[in-house]
């Protein structure tokens, strides 16, 4: 808890169904007082949905099972990916509890193998993603 921010014990639980696939996404964002990290959706999405998802406007962490195959005859793979969403026009104390709050679920959620922060979609871009996790 280095930020100072608190973690429901959800946001745990509902990255433990990520782990065992019960759900392939998790979004979290901060408590309307930036005190605390909670879960503000978990489903099944394709990487598209995800993206739909997302809310323009506002922060949110996103872990995401990222599918992809590195080449012709190579099977699917995936990869646990952790994304900080902070887009441009955050204001500047969200922004900034954002920012050390992610360092927070960095080392509170194990098996995650790719970290994105991103501030814009093209951030996201399903290709940059998958470069990332290669």
């Amino acid at each position: 808890m280095s930020s100072g921010v608190a973690v429901e014990d959800s946001v745990v639980k509902a990255f433990q169904e990520l782990k065992t696939r019960k759900v392939n996404t998790v979004f979290y964002r901060l408590s309307d007082d930036l005190s605390t990290i909670v879960p503000d959706y978990k489903g099944k999405l394709t990487y598209d949905e995800m993206l739909d998802q997302l809310p323009r406007g506002e922060p949110r962490f996103v872990v995401y099972d990222l599918e992809f195959s590195k080449g012709e005859g190579e099977g699917k793979r995936s990869k646990i990916t952790l994304i900080s969403w902070c887009p441009e026009g955050t204001p500047v104390k969200q922004r900034m509890v954002y920012s050390s709050s992610y360092n927070t679920l960095k080392n509170m959620l194990d098996s995650v193998q790719v970290y994105v922060q991103a501030t814009d979609l093209s951030d996201m871009e399903y290709e940059e993603l998958v470069s990332r996790a290669s």
